[in-house]
């Protein structure tokens, strides 16, 4: 259930990104059972990681303090709809739920413009910007097979 104290924790986050490293604006808490498990801004200038935005820093982060990398009794709010990357750790985490603030029209209008990625997606592999090519036969598979046969494996 949506509790604006939760979503003001993540906007709080958003505001301090700016005062870190202007690394952009974008905060978010990561919430199990009505309790912030972990509060993140965006840290990529900071870092220099690309990967570092909110969403992300605070998916670590409650990994780290939950011992799991499974969050699916866990609840994110982000002060924006999140970006294709951070959306795609979402889905491997689990969430039950995910509250968001402002929506990817309103962040690029400030020049955080996602929709490029979502368009990339659309396309086949041989028209995308960034070129994709399948090394064939580079003995890649052997680490899958072995993966196929392992009876200890925790799967994910």
């Amino acid at each position: 259930m949506f509790d604006p104290q939760l979503m003001q924790a993540a906007i709080d986050q958003s505001l301090l990104a700016l005062e870190a490293d202007d690394s952009g604006p974008f905060g978010a808490v990561v919430v199990l059972e009505g309790k912030v498990i972990s509060a993140a801004c965006n840290s990529v200038v900071g870092s220099m990681d690309p990967t570092a935005h909110a969403e992300i820093n605070a998916i670590r982060a409650a990994g780290q303090v939950l011992g799991s990398f499974d969050l699916s009794e866990c609840e994110l709010y982000t002060s924006c709809e999140p970006c294709p990357m951070c959306l795609g750790a979402i889905y491997w985490s689990r969430f039950k739920h995910v509250y968001f603030a402002n929506n990817r029209e309103e962040a690029a209008a400030i020049g955080f413009d996602d929709d490029f990625i979502y368009n990339e997606l659309e396309l086949p592999m041989s028209a995308r910007k960034i070129p994709f090519t399948r090394v064939e036969d580079s003995g890649a598979i052997r680490a899958f097979e072995l993966w196929e046969a392992k009876d200890d494996k925790q799967e994910y």
